[in-house]
C-alpha cells in the first residue's frame, strides 16, 4: 500500500491508499518542530486501530508546501516504515507536465499535484479551485500545461483576521447564513452582529469566487471545466453554480498517480 502524505500550511494529511482506494485518512496540525518519533506515536496507533501494521506500506510519497517539515517526515518514513520517501516534484517523481509561468520552480507542490490529478480525470481546459489556508485557482489547458492562476486568502484566514482586528466581533462558524441554508431565499441585510458577519464572510466569499471564475472564463475564451477540492468545497458547491465537479480527494489522487508512474 501507498502512504501518501500531504503537508499543508495548516494540516498534514496522511492517507493509506490501495490502488486508488483510500483505506484510511488522518490529519494532524502542521508543526515543523514535530519530530519523526512524535508522528510515529500518533500514526502507528491509528493504523493499529484499523488492524494495520507498518509493513503494509510499500511506498511513501510526500507533497509539501512547508519545507521545514520535510526532514522529519523523511525520517518517519525511513525509521518506522523502512522506505525512502519519494518527494513530489523531485526525481524520480517528476511532474510530467509543462509549467508555463514566469518561474516554474515557484509553483507550489499542492497546486502541481492537483494539476496531475485534474488533467488525468477531465478533458479540455480546466480551472481547479482548492480551498485550503489560501484559496487557489489554477488554470490548466487541454494539453495538461499549467498556465498560471490566482491565490486568494482562505475564508478561515479572512475570518480570523477580521475577528482579531475587531475587538467586539465574535468568532463564528463557516456556514451559510441561516436564512439561506437548504437553498431557501433570504435577506442579505443582517439584523444582528452574528448574522451580519455570516452574510459578509460567506456571501462575500461566494461573490469573490464567482467574479474570478467569470473573469477566467472570459480570458481563456474556450469552454472550461471548473473543479473544486479541499475541505469547504462541498459547502460552497451547495450555494453556487460555478463548480462542475467536486473532487475532495484530488490531491491524494494526484499523489497516487505520481507513485504509480514511478512504480511503472
Amino acid at each position: 500500500m501507498l502512504l501518501a502524505i500531504d503537508v499543508g500550511n495548516t494540516n498534514v494529511v496522511f492517507a493509506l491508499i490501495e490502488g486508488r482506494d483510500i483505506r484510511g485518512r488522518w490529519r494532524i496540525a502542521t508543526d515543523p518542530r514535530r519530530t519523526a518519533d512524535e508522528y510515529a506515536v500518533w500514526l502507528l496507533q491509528l493504523l493499529s486501530l484499523q488492524g494495520l501494521k507498518p509493513d503494509v506500506v510499500d511506498q511513501v510519497i510526500v507533497s509539501t508546501v512547508v519545507p521545514r517539515a520535510l526532514h522529519n517526515i523523511q525520517v518517519l518514513a525511513s525509521k518506522y516504515f523502512h522506505r525512502d520517501a519519494m518527494i513530489a516534484g523531485e526525481p524520480p517523481v517528476d511532474w510530467g507536465f509543462r509549467i508555463d509561468i514566469d518561474n516554474p520552480r515557484s509553483l507550489g507542490a499542492d497546486r502541481a499535484v492537483n494539476t496531475v490529478a485534474a488533467h488525468a480525470r477531465f478533458a479540455g481546459d480546466l480551472v481547479v479551485v482548492d480551498f485550503g489556508t489560501a484559496t487557489t485557482f489554477d488554470v490548466i489547458d487541454a494539453e495538461g500545461t499549467y498556465k498560471g492562476g490566482i491565490i486568494a486568502p482562505g475564508i478561515n484566514l479572512s475570518l480570523e483576521a477580521l475577528v482579531n482586528a475587531a475587538a467586539r466581533l465574535p468568532r463564528i462558524a463557516i456556514e451559510a447564513p441561516r436564512d439561506f441554508q437548504g437553498g431557501n431565499g433570504g435577506s442579505v441585510i443582517g439584523r444582528n452582529t452574528e448574522d451580519a458577519m455570516h452574510i459578509g464572510v460567506f456571501w462575500g466569499y461566494v461573490g469573490m469566487m464567482e467574479g474570478l471564475i467569470a473573469r477566467l472564463r472570459v480570458e481563456i475564451g474556450r469552454p472550461v471545466t471548473v473543479i473544486a477540492t479541499g475541505g469547504l468545497a462541498v459547502l460552497f458547491h451547495e450555494h453556487t453554480t460555478i463548480f462542475d465537479h467536486v473532487e475532495t480527494d484530488l490531491t491524494l489522487d494526484g499523489l497516487a498517480l505520481l507513485a504509480e508512474r514511478v512504480q511503472r
